[in-house]
């Protein structure tokens, strides 16, 4: 008999979602010989310790582990990163971020604000003492220095300790170097805010001046006696923080990067490489032009090497812009319809690709990460390759159907898979593309497997993923829940084990579980992707489509439909039950974002331009506007909002304003407060609960469900 102690939602959340005692964050030496990674040592430990693999051996060893370097002590978190960890949705403990050198011979890392190394040779490890707390060390690439954050300046300091300095200290109230600001580390994948030359004499600063970026008050009501934190938050229509680039010497010597910063504000990403000059890519504030720019290092100067223009949003995508060993730019497109390859001039994949990211770029060819083009077959449905691209052609190096993801240097890859029907991310070394070593996972396996069926629905072949209760024997018609995120970045129809589970539990509570990637989803085209722009309620139009055209074929109780999601999908969530009340019948909010007007403004405004010039966008897309509450003569469906009270992404006031316009229109809902709870809900017992309650939100509201 299964306890409450074992049982899904309990172990779900113990596990993190199965991901302790993952391998993960690969490295691999120029050479080959060693892969160094990060992993806990069993499926319920959520400290990660830092290992080294021989790659000829096979041989595993522990180069740092977290408890013996804190002697047994727990944990200390700096306020600043604890925000970093909640940017990269981290809710690890231990060593969960690491930086090499180039020859992957020492490793830097912080624990509870202190700095330590690891020689990955020797599989030994040891703190360097400097002051703190520590945030983000980065070794030089000729592993002789150590740069680090502490307390919003950049520091250096001796490999082995000895010489600490600050490089830059802050010169004002809100100023930081070497930090990522909020929105480039939330919104455009850049966690960093310093880069080594790789002559190792000189690095790349991002200086950050928050004082333009309003602020705003995150508190937490179950806990009067505590202050408020104050934090900038950059909302759409507000202003952003400015940040300026210099070259700092280890001499001190402090040259600024220049570049038209009025017109291209947005620092989006750094690249500094042997192959070339320092390269930066900088964005306009609607997105819609961007400059790859070559950095003169010794005067700051910069000059343009390419220049892009799109006249809805340029995207941006890991990996690129960046030189390679040739000298040649590579980068990512939108050209002819399709996302492509460029390597110098020319396009090397066309539209039988949808490319999604550069992995690496050898002398010998460029490895990606890609699905099929949008003319692929449904058996496609959910898949992502990689594949090894040069003039000659491609070949795919991913031979199951699944989601892949890899890591390369010195003739060794490291191909992470997830397939369908296999728990979990299988992660293997390949020589000369053939698997030699899987490396060993403690993630515990979650005993249930997904009865899930990728598919398509509806006339624009919206991708969709159909599961059903496991002892279903097809009899009668199944209420049916709906399960998007629905929005940009955030697939969810993928051909994957465990990122079903959670659908597959509901399942088994006795729905059928529909899972929608409409328009604006990635993974399919550029024009798939931009189909939302300036109107974020085509989301819903396809999951209404997808539903319907799905009842044709699968036994769906069109008279019973509920609706949950989370952030983007709590919207969406919320949009269904208020403006499509003769469709969906129930729905859960959680952490949506109710009125666009309080969400960033690289995201919000790449998509719905900015409040002030958009107004009618906002409007249409909001759920606290005469647009967004439907008319007071039409059913009224029940909805529970859930929300984090220190969330500092999508804050409260957005189920609190919704929750208002609800009162005020008179419709009756629920309102779930989670207190001490981010955007993320790390914690067991919270994450266990949500689940529960959301099922008895579910069989409340639809009358009862039959298993």
């Amino acid at each position: 008999m299964t306890t409450e102690a074992d049982s899904f939602p309990r172990r779900h959340a113990r596990t993190q979602r199965f991901t302790l005692g993952a391998p993960r964050s690969f490295t691999v030496a120029p050479d080959g010989s060693r892969v160094v990674f990060l992993r806990s040592g069993s499926g319920t430990d959520r400290a990660a310790s830092l290992w080294v693999l021989d790659t000829e051996g096979g041989e595993e060893r522990v180069a740092a582990d977290p408890r013996a370097l804190l002697g047994g002590a727990s944990e200390d978190l700096s306020a600043e990163e604890r925000a970093r960890r909640e940017r990269s949705r981290e809710g690890g403990a231990g060593i969960v971020g690491y930086a090499t050198d180039t020859a992957v011979e020492l490793a830097s890392f912080a624990l509870s604000g202190r700095l330590f190394t690891a020689e990955l040779r020797a599989g030994t490890a040891r703190e360097v003492a400097v002051p703190g707390p520590v945030i983000d060390p980065r070794p030089s690439p000729d592993g002789r220095h150590l740069a680090y954050v502490a307390r919003g300046a950049l520091r250096v300091v001796g490999a082995e300790g000895g010489d600490d300095r600050a490089l830059a200290e802050p010169d004002a109230e809100h100023v930081s170097f070497g930090m990522a600001e909020f929105i480039a580390a939330e919104e455009m994948g850049r966690s960093r805010g310093f880069w080594w030359a790789p002559e190792s004499d000189r690095l790349l600063v991002a200086r950050v001046d928050d004082t333009p970026v309003q602020r705003w008050w995150i508190a937490d009501p179950a806990h009067p006696d505590r202050e408020p934190q104050r934090v900038p938050y950059p909302a759409a229509g507000t202003g952003n923080a400015e940040v300026r680039l210099f070259v700092i010497g280890l001499d001190g010597v402090r040259t600024e990067v220049s570049w038209d910063r009025a017109r291209y504000p947005y620092l989006a990403h750094v690249h500094w490489s042997a192959a070339g000059a320092p390269l930066l890519l900088v964005q306009s504030r609607d997105q819609r032009g961007q400059l790859i720019l070559a950095v003169d290092p010794d005067s700051g100067a910069t000059r343009m090497v390419h220049a892009d223009e799109d006249r809805t949003w340029l995207d941006l995508f890991p990996g690129v812009p960046c030189w390679s060993p040739s000298g040649q730019l590579v980068r990512i497109a939108d050209e002819g319809g399709a996302r492509v390859l460029a390597v110098g001039d020319r396009p090397l994949t066309g539209a039988q690709l949808h490319v999604r990211a550069v992995l690496d770029v050898s002398d010998d060819d460029v490895l990606v990460s890609a699905s099929a083009g949008e003319e692929a077959a449904e058996a496609e449905t959910g898949q992502v390759h990689v594949y090894r691209v040069n003039e000659l052609g491609m070949e795919r190096l991913s031979p199951e159907p699944g989601v892949h993801a890899a890591v390369r240097a010195g003739g060794v890859t490291v191909l992470v898979s997830s397939v369908l029907d296999r728990a979990g991310a299988r992660a293997q070394i390949l020589r000369d593309g053939k698997p030699t070593l899987t490396v060993r996972s403690y993630a515990e396996d979650p005993g249930l497997s997904p009865r899930v069926t990728l598919t398509e629905g509806g006339a624009r072949r919206i991708p969709c993923a159909v599961l059903m209760p496991r002892d279903y024997a097809g009899d009668t018609p199944l209420p049916v829940l709906l399960d998007p995120y629905g929005g940009p970045h955030g697939q969810r129809v993928v051909a994957a084990h465990n990122a079903h589970l959670t659908s597959q539990w509901f399942a088994d509570q006795g729905f059928a579980v529909v899972v929608a990637d409409g328009r604006g989803t990635p993974g399919r085209s550029p024009a798939w992707e931009k189909a939302i722009h300036l109107d974020f309620t085509v989301s819903l139009d396809d999951q209404v489509e997808a539903l319907e055209d799905l009842a044709k074929r699968y036994p769906l109780d069109l008279s019973r439909v509920a609706i949950r999601g989370w952030s983007y999908g709590g919207w969406l969530a919320g949009l269904a039950v208020l403006r499509r009340p003769d469709v969906f019948h129930a729905g859960i909010a959680g952490a949506p974002v109710t009125d666009w007007r309080l969400y960033d403004t690289h995201y919000t405004e790449r998509y719905l331009g900015t409040p002030q010039e958009q107004p009618a966008a906002y409007a249409k897309s909001s759920l606290v506007t005469d647009d967004g509450l439907a008319s007071p003569a039409e059913p009224h469906r029940p909805l529970m909002i859930v929300h984090g009270l220190a969330d500092d992404n999508v804050v409260v006031a957005h189920a609190l304003r919704l929750s208002s316009a609800l009162l005020a229109a008179g419709r009756p809902h629920e309102v779930l407060p989670l207190s001490g709870v981010t955007h993320m809900t790390p914690q067991e017992q919270v994450a266990e609960n949500l689940l529960l309650l959301q099922v008895d939100f579910l069989k409340r509201s639809l009358g009862g469900t039959t298993p």
